[in-house]
C-alpha cells in the first residue's frame, strides 16, 4: 500500500495517527497534506456518494510537529442538498488546523453560466524542465514534480510576483491510482505563494487561510500532469492575498483557490 493510501486508512481506523516522514515544510507538516487529511476525515464522516465537495476553507492555526495528532469532526448542518462539516486537527491538546467544508448534491436549475477563465498557454510535456531535486526547497517538495513555465523561482529577487507551471505527484515516490479529493488538495498547495519570487533571500512565509472551490469533477490519476497559475491581488504590511487556478491535462478547470499569506520580509 502506498504511503498516502496508508495514511488515509489510518485516519479511518484510528483516533490518533502520525504523518509519514518526508513531509516537512520548514518546522511544520506540509499544509497541503494537512488539508488532505482534514478533507478525508470530512468525506469519510459524511459518507454520502451523492454529495460532492463544493468548497472548503482551511485555517492553519499553528505548526504541526512530527508526532501523534487526532481529528474531530462535527456535522454543523445536514440539509436536503447541502451538508456542512467542521473538522479540527489537535496536537498537544490544542487545535492546530480547522477545516469547514460544504458538500452538495446536484439539483435541477435553469441558471447556467460558463465564464471560466481562459486556460493560458503551456508548453508540451516533452518541452518542460522539471525542477531539480537538489534545489533548496522544503522537504515535502520531494514528493512532487514541478515545472515553472512562466515567472521566476522563489527567492530570485524578481520585481514582479506570480508564475504558472505544471505539477504532479512524483511517480518515483507514489504508486499510480485514481486521484482523490485529499490528493488534489495536497497537490495544489505544493506551489509557493505568488510573492515568493520577489524575495531576495530565504525568509518565512506561510499560509494563514486557504479557500478552495471545486468546479469540474476529478477524472485524473496520480501521475497525470496539472496546470497551475497564481495571481497576487495585493501585498503590503506583511500579508498578501492571491488567487490561483488548477486545470487538469484536458484543460478542465478543477479548482479555484484564494489564499491569505503571512510574509516576514
Amino acid at each position: 500500500m502506498s504511503v498516502l493510501a496508508q495514511l488515509y486508512q489510518d485516519i479511518e481506523q484510528n483516533s490518533e495517527f502520525e504523518f509519514p516522514k518526508g513531509w516537512l515544510q520548514g518546522r511544520t507538516i506540509f499544509g497541503g497534506l494537512v488539508a488532505g487529511v482534514l478533507i478525508h476525515k470530512a468525506t469519510h464522516t459524511i459518507d454520502d456518494a451523492c454529495k460532492k465537495l463544493l468548497s472548503c476553507s482551511v485555517t492553519f492555526v499553528g505548526p504541526i510537529e512530527e508526532k501523534a495528532v487526532r481529528l474531530t469532526a462535527e456535522i454543523l448542518r445536514q440539509g436536503k442538498s447541502v451538508t456542512t462539516i467542521e473538522v479540527r486537527l489537535w496536537q498537544n491538546d490544542a487545535v492546530q488546523s480547522i477545516l469547514i467544508a460544504s458538500f452538495g448534491s446536484q439539483r435541477e436549475s435553469r441558471i447556467q453560466v460558463a465564464l471560466e477563465p481562459k486556460v493560458p498557454a503551456f508548453p508540451a510535456i516533452d518541452d518542460i524542465h522539471v525542477l531539480p531535486k537538489n534545489l533548496p526547497f522544503p522537504e515535502c517538495v520531494q514528493n512532487f514534480q514541478l515545472a515553472w513555465t512562466d515567472g521566476q523561482y522563489p527567492m530570485s529577487g524578481s520585481k514582479t510576483p506570480d508564475f504558472k507551471g505544471l505539477c504532479r505527484f512524483d511517480p518515483n515516490f507514489h504508486t499510480q491510482r485514481a486521484m482523490t479529493l485529499p490528493d488534489i488538495l495536497t497537490l495544489m498547495d505544493v506551489w509557493p505563494p505568488g510573492v515568493l519570487p520577489m524575495f531576495r533571500k530565504p525568509a518565512p512565509a506561510s499560509t494563514l487561510t486557504w479557500q478552495v472551490t471545486f468546479v469540474h469533477p476529478l477524472q485524473s490519476h496520480l501521475h497525470d500532469w496539472f496546470k497551475y497559475q497564481v495571481v497576487t491581488d495585493y501585498a503590503e504590511h506583511g500579508y498578501a492575498t492571491e488567487h490561483a487556478y488548477l486545470w487538469d491535462s484536458e484543460n478542465r478547470l478543477i479548482a479555484i483557490a484564494r489564499q491569505t499569506v503571512t510574509v516576514f520580509t
